[in-house]
């Protein structure tokens, strides 16, 4: 599900950081492996605090929880599921602690609601590491997330190449959260700077299928002639996506006339069962089994007193440091079409 991230994504840039961190006493700059410093400890329980459980995709991260905190050597107590109410949230944080943990994993609902919570762990001397969402104040000892600004782009450049001109709608998610803002404001960039003859309209939908089915409802009646669509959150937006265009006569598969070019984010079998069945085009595969294993790796990390640096990491990511002094590790999510849907290594496909 504010601020842009410096990620590194060109393998020129990358090259150039190993050199750099080679360049330096230390070992591999942001290696997960062998920059951590060394504290004691690391022991002890760690609360789980989910956004919501209405999203396959947050189904998906729940499930791998304690699989992950088993593999990774972590005391995970039972998730906490905050219902998409950041003051609930808040209180589900303050509850965990109230019970003593070592530790705390949080995905944010708000980037900036978020910091009350963040405060009130640090006061206790509690880390936090916080997935999927930066948070905009407050100190976390690591974000797990993948560039949502690269969603974005990658977003916006698939759906360049298929619709030459014309109108495109994205469904954004919630605007306060940092997801949402980067996804969006780097689609509507890119789309400007490299398909100046596309013409983007957008639905502020707050990660919630029923005001995207209704808004998706009314801007297709008065815009018949979308082309193209780009849903930033495929386990909440996929089926309303899908049921309005079918009502409307307008869910054609990809090949026939009148078919609407649609990418997505989440990476969810149900995406993948759509790309297949030529419903829908394209997703960019958010790591739900990434962000589990390193939310677990890094709050074990951070209770052992461990600390890490910017730069390449052993397991095919970037660790950037955050214009608020936090550092994230910055996960793959590679882009599946047709051509990769079946592709073993995707999440998606392992999921029973």
């Amino acid at each position: 599900m504010a601020e842009k991230t410096l990620g590194i994504t060109s393998r020129a840039a990358r090259a150039a950081a190993v050199a750099a961190c080679a360049a330096l006493a230390l070992s591999a700059c942001g290696s997960t492996k062998d920059n951590a410093s060394d504290g004691g400890g690391g022991e002890g329980k760690v609360g789980v605090v989910l956004p919501l459980l209405t999203s396959p995709f947050w189904q998906s991260y729940n499930d791998y929880v304690p699989k992950m905190a088993k593999s990774e050597g972590v005391d995970a107590m039972k998730t906490v599921n905050s219902n998409s109410d950041p003051t609930q949230q808040i209180t589900d944080i303050n509850n965990q602690l109230n019970q003593g943990v070592k530790g705390l994993v949080v995905a944010p609902l708000d980037s900036a609601a978020i910091s009350a919570g963040l405060e009130q762990a640090e006061r206790k001397g509690v880390p936090v590491v916080s997935v999927d969402v930066a948070p905009e104040k407050g100190k976390v000892a690591m974000v797990v997330r993948a560039n949502n600004v690269a969603y974005g782009e990658k977003a916006c450049e698939f759906l360049g190449d298929q619709v030459k001109s014309g109108k495109v709608v994205q469904i954004m998610g919630d605007l306060a959260s940092v997801n949402g803002r980067e996804r969006s404001e780097a689609f509507r960039t890119c789309v400007k700077e490299k398909f100046p003859k596309l013409k983007v309209l957008e639905i502020p939908a707050k990660w919630e299928s029923d005001a995207a089915a209704s808004k998706l409802d009314t801007l297709l009646n008065s815009n018949p002639d979308i082309k193209g669509i780009y849903m930033q959150a495929g386990g909440v937006y996929l089926a309303p996506t899908l049921q309005t265009l079918k009502s409307k006569g307008m869910l054609k598969k990809a090949g026939e006339k009148g078919h609407i070019s649609i990418v997505s984010n989440d990476g969810i079998p149900q995406e993948f069962d759509a790309i297949r069945k030529g419903e829908i085009d394209a997703t960019v595969s958010q790591p739900a089994d990434a962000y589990a294993k390193y939310g677990m790796y890094y709050i074990k990390a951070a209770m052992a007193g461990k600390t890490f640096k910017p730069g390449p990491t052993d397991h095919d990511s970037t660790i950037v440091k955050l214009p608020n002094g936090n550092l994230e590790d910055q996960l793959a999510a590679p882009l599946v079409t047709k051509d990769n849907v079946d592709d073993s290594k995707l999440w998606g496909n392992t999921v029973k």
